[in-house]
């Protein structure tokens, strides 16, 4: 995935408080992410405690990673660093900005009156609108503050822990997911998702396969939005890699040694790369349509 090199990225869409810190709670409250907020559920909350030895109760269970522009510090403002097409193809967090700049602009595109969501970049922890979130949760959208929050060490975890390959779409899939759920909150679909069912068929999975659906809808049309410039075969490849090693049935046979389907509330790997796929080939959000039919 490469970025136009003279797009004007506007990282006024993304809110930078790694390393301020603050209390840490449990997510919770109306709307939190029961109601449709993370890419990983809580069997991947469990991965994630267990692969960093601790029970939860420190505050830097995923560590942010290295690397040249990982970080900007706390309270950091991305506006001086983040300006072009050209800093997202260098740095990793220009890089997540000029996503959001891309998946927002679609959606803008496409659907009318669309408010835009802040994505805020955190570590360790972090106060919302759902109450306070640990970074173990993984990224999560929510609703009632309407923000898009990741804790940038995830993309490490995503291949260190999940086993994905990574990379600069893997990353992408992800933001695209959870502005997926950005737009079922504005057109209303989470209240379609309140009954706490779980299960292959449930309405929290086809929830989420819908998310996933719309992430694909916007890789139809990124190069549309004039940030990226290109995306190749093997993007995709690693965008479906990303979904398939946060499917229920791979997280649960990595952290149970068995997999069961009742308890699924994102949908297996097979579920979702297969809904991705259907946004991508589509280009339309009208193929998303999860909550119609028995079979997912």
């Amino acid at each position: 995935m490469r970025f136009r090199k003279n797009a004007r990225l506007d990282a006024g869409q993304v809110r930078d408080v790694r390393g301020s810190g603050g209390g840490l709670g449990s997510l919770g409250g109306k709307g939190a992410l029961g109601a449709g907020g993370g890419i990983v559920g809580i069997i991947a909350v469990v991965l994630v405690l267990l692969l960093n030895g601790g029970g939860g109760g420190g505050t830097n269970l995923i560590d942010l990673g290295t690397g040249s522009g990982t970080g900007t510090g706390a309270g950091a403002d991305l506006s001086s660093e983040c300006k072009t097409g050209e800093d997202a193809n260098q740095r990793q967090d220009c890089r997540i900005v000029g996503v959001v700049n891309s998946v927002q602009d679609y959606w803008a595109d496409t659907i009318r009156g669309y408010e835009e969501a802040t994505t805020t970049f955190f570590t360790g922890q972090v106060n919302t609108g759902c109450g306070t979130a640990s970074s173990a949760v993984g990224p999560f959208y929510c609703p009632p503050d309407q923000g898009v929050y990741v804790d940038l060490g995830f993309y490490d975890d995503l291949e260190t822990q999940f086993g994905a390959r990574g990379g600069p779409f893997a990353e992408a899939y992800v933001i695209a997911h959870e502005y997926g759920h950005h737009v079922q909150n504005l057109l209303g679909t989470n209240q379609r998702a309140q009954d706490g069912s779980t299960g292959p068929t449930s309405s929290s999975v086809r929830l989420e396969l819908q998310a996933d659906c719309y992430a694909g809808v916007w890789a139809a049309h990124a190069v549309d939005t004039e940030f990226i410039e290109q995306l190749t075969n093997d993007d995709i490849a690693r965008g479906l890699d990303a979904a398939a090693a946060v499917g229920d049935d791979r997280i649960q046979q990595q952290a149970q040694g068995q997999v069961n389907p009742e308890a699924w509330t994102h949908g297996s790997s097979e579920q979702r790369q297969r809904w991705f796929t259907t946004g991508y080939d589509s280009g339309d959000p009208n193929a998303c349509d999860t909550f119609s039919g028995a079979a997912l």
